[in-house]
């Protein structure tokens, strides 16, 4: 069976749709555009018999994936950044149940209920407003506005 030049750029442009449509690991690209290389060598007469163009194919792909794959991730997707739970410190919140000296609360916060405890030795009234001081996991700790 012969493998034909447009053979080779129908499977690249296969390829490369797929990785389009996944969910991203850019693996598969790397493949496709081989594919089209190979396809594009084939028709100008540069790529040789079936087993070459094979060769050429398995190559180039491994070779571009080793030497862009890094460079293409860290273009597109970045770097995973901390959560942007820690930009909380200094916000305003909104104390909906009392919180007690050493207790857990809830407060509101930017639309959402998260659970407090004060650091103070006073309590804080249902209904006050209070500051953000720190962020330990979910849990965020208080002191009346206007402390300090």
């Amino acid at each position: 069976m012969d493998i034909l030049w447009w053979h080779w750029l129908v499977f690249g442009l296969f390829l490369v749709v797929v990785e389009l449509a996944s969910a991203g690991g850019f693996y598969i690209i790397f493949f496709g555009v081989a594919a089209i290389l190979v396809g594009l060598l084939s028709y100008a007469g540069a790529a040789g018999p079936l087993s070459m163009q094979i060769l050429l194919f398995s190559v180039i792909s491994v070779a571009s994936l080793l030497v862009f794959r890094d460079r293409l991730v860290k273009r597109f997707q970045g770097t995973p950044q901390a959560p942007p739970i820690d930009e909380l410190v200094g916000e305003a919140a909104v104390v909906l149940d009392e919180l007690v000296p050493g207790g857990v609360g809830k407060v509101e916060l930017r639309g959402t209920t998260w659970s407090a405890r004060t650091r103070g030795a006073s309590s804080i009234p249902r209904g006050a407003r209070c500051r953000v001081t720190a962020v330990d996991g979910l849990l965020l700790f208080v002191e009346p506005e206007g402390a300090r």
